[in-house]
Formats: structure tokens, sequence, C-alpha cells
């Protein structure tokens, strides 16, 4: 009886480890790691969501950063990266290219603008003859992202230069950029919360967050929004500094209209599966759908350096 029930045991741990490793092996091919930009939560959730209909045994774990911030999550040596989606390409090309990336692909574009509540002050006052004012008054408060951790923080400096360019005010973009330096966060979507809290009245954000998340904006006349491609002459007239990758380096960045970029690092331990993920984003009734209805366009024409060395398996835009 006794060498039965050892035998019994035996067969249950047996049959328990072994569970186990299959267990490991599937989740290993059936789990993609994607590091995001913060404005993509809402996207990767949804683009995650349809692609897993159609892939029910595919698991996806998710990881949402300032897009520079997130690209040295990809840097870090412990980090899991299958996939990283960036707000910004230059953040590929800047800080992962070439040692931890070979090769980026645009998928869609944004603009910038100006998001507020019904209890803002002034909220129904602002508009685009005005904004400039308004931000300045010492009774509001207005709230920016780090451009060290994110490039909406760096457009957001873009957008203030380029006001004072375009309105000739001059010395307005420093004196709006020391103003409220409390209310920088890591990633434009931490201000979100400080909005709804009513702690900030205004920020600089995406229109398409501000469309997932029902919140009023001011367009921004396309000069300020960084989201024409025609304009990007005037862009380029203004820049910023901001840390490099390494300790005490810097890199110049220069206005340009946004694109969002994607790789696939080189520590990815499931490229297949990413290369799966990253089609059905560029796919135009799929994942280049969603990002319409979520106020994303795709980005079209674009002079992609990199083109030819994007994986055969991956579809290219024309």
């Amino acid at each position: 009886m006794r060498i039965r029930i050892i035998s019994l045991l035996v067969i249950f741990i047996t049959v328990i480890l072994t569970a186990c490793n299959l267990g490991g092996k599937r989740d290993d091919s059936h789990t993609i790691h994607i590091i995001h930009a913060g404005s993509l939560t809402l996207p990767v959730h949804e683009l995650s969501r349809a692609f897993r209909e159609e892939n029910p045994d595919v698991r996806i774990l998710t990881e949402a950063w300032g897009s520079k911030a997130g690209a040295r999550r990809v840097i870090d040596i412990n980090t899991p990266a299958d996939l990283f989606m960036s707000a910004d390409y230059m953040v590929i090309e800047n800080m992962l290219i070439p040692d931890h990336a070979s090769w980026y692909l645009p998928f869609a574009t944004n603009e910038l603008s100006i998001v507020y509540t019904e209890r803002s002050r002034y909220a129904s006052e602002i508009n685009r003859d005005n904004w400039m004012d308004i931000l300045m008054r010492n009774d509001v408060k207005y709230g920016r992202s780090n451009p060290d951790m994110d490039p909406c923080g760096v457009r957001s400096v873009f957008t203030i230069k380029l006001a004072e360019k375009k309105f000739n005010k001059q010395g307005f973009a420093q004196q709006l950029l020391e103003k409220d330096t409390d209310n920088i966060r890591p990633k434009e979507t931490d201000l979100i919360a400080l909005l709804e809290q009513n702690h900030i009245d205004y920020i600089f954000l995406y229109k398409s967050v501000a469309v997932q998340h029902g919140l009023k904006y001011l367009e921004l006349p396309d000069s300020l929004a960084l989201g024409n491609f025609e304009l990007n002459d005037w862009y380029r007239k203004v820049s910023i500094e901001t840390l490099g990758t390494r300790p005490g380096e810097t890199i110049t960045e220069y206005g340009e209209a946004m694109v969002y970029g994607l790789t696939i690092p080189h520590k990815s331990e499931n490229r297949e599966l990413a290369a799966r993920f990253i089609n059905f984003v560029m796919h135009p009734d799929k994942g280049q759908a969603i990002l319409k209805r979520l106020g994303q366009e795709s980005v079209g024409k674009f002079d992609n350096p990199y083109k030819d060395d994007i994986p055969e398996e991956i579809i290219r835009p024309d």
C-alpha cells in the first residue's frame, strides 16, 4: 500500500512538472511583450483585443511609458521586449539603432492640442487667438510632459517656440516654459488625472488622447499642431536639447510632423509573433482602421532610410 502511494505521488509530481514545462514552452511561443508610448495605451489595448480575436491562444503583455523611458526599458538587459511602439520614430533612431534595433516602421500620425475640462479657468473663453495669454495668467496652471522622457514633452516645447515665432512674441517661450514646472510629468497621459481632478487647467496633449478620453481640446492651427508634413521646413525652425542614452550625452531634436514608429528589438524572444502583430497593425482594414477610429491617421508617403532592413515577413507601406 505504501509503495502504491509513493508511486502515485511520483506520477502526480511528474505530471505537474511536465505540465509546467509544457506550459512554459507554450507561454514563451504564444506570448508577446510590448513596450509602448503612453499615448498608445488605449490603441494598443484595442489592437491587442482585436488581434486575440483572430489568435485566441496568444497572450499579450504590455507596458506603457513615455517613449524615451520605454526605449530605456528596451535597452535594459533584464526587460522582455518583443515589440517597441514609440510616439516618435526618431526615438528608435536616436536611442535604439544600431545597438538594440536595426530598423523602424512608421505606422501612425497625430497632432498636438491644448486639452482642458469645463472646470478649467477661462474654459469658455480660450481660442486660437488668446490661448497664449490665458496660459500665462497667474491664476492658470498648465502641465506638460518631460522632454527627456517623452516625445509629447518635446513637441509641447516645439509648439510653444513656434507660437513665439508665428506671433512675434519675443520671450514668450522662455516665460511659459519656466512657468508651472512643478506640473511636468514623465509622460503625457500622467497629466490627465491632474486635469480631471482640477489640479491644473490645461495640458499639452495629443489630439487622439483627448478624443479617446472624451476631453475638451483646442485644435491648434497646422503651423503649431505639428501634423502637416508640408510644413516640415517651418517646424524645423525650432529645436531642443534632450538627454541621450549615455550619461552627459545630449541630442539636438528639431521640429517635424508627428510620425509614430515601431520596431522589433534585437532582444526579442518571439520575433515571429511580433511580426504577425505588426502585420495586423499595418493592415488597412484591421489595425489601421482601429487607429483611425481612435484619432490617428496612417502615415502615407514617408522616406524611410531603413526600409530595406525591415524583415520580409512584415508588410511594408507602399
